[in-house]
């Protein structure tokens, strides 16, 4: 159930609010009026009939209303609280007022004349009522959307979570086994570095935000496991500049990059995948260059970029760069994140 920070406490102290200001500025600060209506007993039972008709037209009329909000529910519900205000001043000035002290305010008044003289003094209950209303009822459903855009975040950072896991399992199975099948001496060691992603995987990637330096050993040993198909071990170039390890970021928001190069580009001595990593002044620039391979993509290439770009949206809104070119079949992602 969603509960705000404006309660039901809250309201109160917003209606006590409310009276003190209404009786300040209209008796207080008005002199005259504080002379001339204070001891007048059809002011009093005017303000009696204007509370009862303020919280009916608040607590009744628009509670109602605004179940199934229809513009002519609301006017319908106008016309009852005035009804309700020209019924009750009827009952308290010409009947109450006549048992206890011998007095009537209207002498023989029409029906008519009646009811147009009410609808001009019930107007301004009414249209108060509905104002503070309207006041408290946004507040609380400004903060309801908030609350609501909050959970939807959670839930698409954990599902877009969810499909990175996989992903990055299924390669990393597919390596393992080309490797046992051809009974490579890799194997064992590969089968390490699987444990040590596990890992990452398994505690790491649970939480919100991890240490930069958590993402940079998960990155070599994805890395070295990919190496490990490779005769030449010196097919990757990773640079790292930066004197703050410490600095935390959401997991999985570089390795992808790494991923896709690794998936899709071409790894030799001659032109290595070239990774660079910078942090200066909370400033995170992250580089991947590969060359293109020229075997067709397979029908999963594009789920971790597509993947990243949505999970970055929800981490760093307008707080980041991301830039993918393809120039001479050359692939370079760059991406620049605003840590402050």
């Amino acid at each position: 159930m969603y509960k705000g920070t404006l309660s039901k406490r809250v309201e109160v102290l917003i209606h006590i609010i409310y009276w003190f200001l209404m009786g300040y500025f209209t008796f207080v600060k008005n002199l005259v009026l504080a002379k001339n209506y204070l001891p007048d007993l059809f002011l009093s039972t005017y303000m009696i009939v204007f509370v009862l008709t303020f919280y009916f037209h608040y607590f009744v009329v628009m509670k109602l209303v605004f179940k199934s909000f229809q513009w002519k529910r609301f006017f319908a519900g106008v016309l009852v609280s005035y009804f309700f205000f020209t019924f009750l001043r009827w009952l308290f000035e010409q009947v109450i007022t006549k048992i206890l002290f011998d007095k009537i305010n209207y002498n023989n008044p029409t029906f008519f004349g009646y009811m147009e003289d009410n609808l001009h003094y019930s107007s301004m209950s009414i249209i108060l009522s509905s104002l503070l209303w309207f006041v408290i009822y946004f507040i609380r459903l400004l903060e309801y959307n908030q609350i609501i855009l909050e959970e939807n975040k959670n839930t698409e950072i954990k599902f877009l979570k969810a499909q990175i896991n996989p992903h990055f399992i299924f390669n990393t199975l597919n390596n393992i086994y080309s490797m046992v099948y051809f009974q490579s001496d890799k194997s064992l060691t590969a089968i390490e570095k699987l444990s040590q992603i596990m890992r990452f995987t398994t505690y790491e990637s649970q939480k919100e935000k991890i240490k930069l330096t958590d993402e940079i050993d998960y990155i070599k040993a994805y890395i070295e496991l990919e190496q490990l198909r490779h005769q030449e071990s010196t097919c990757i170039d990773f640079k790292v500049e930066t004197e703050n390890l410490s600095e935390e970021i959401p997991p999985y928001i570089l390795s992808p990059l790494v991923e896709n190069a690794l998936k899709h580009g071409i790894t030799s001595n001659v032109k290595p995948i070239v990774i660079a990593l910078k942090l200066e002044d909370k400033i995170l620039n992250f580089k991947v260059i590969n060359d293109i391979a020229v075997q067709k993509k397979d029908k999963l290439g594009g789920i971790g970029l597509d993947n990243l770009k949505k999970r970055l949206e929800i981490h760093y809104p307008q707080k980041h760069q991301i830039k993918l070119t393809n120039q001479n079949n050359q692939f370079t992602a760059e991406l620049e994140i605003d840590l402050k």
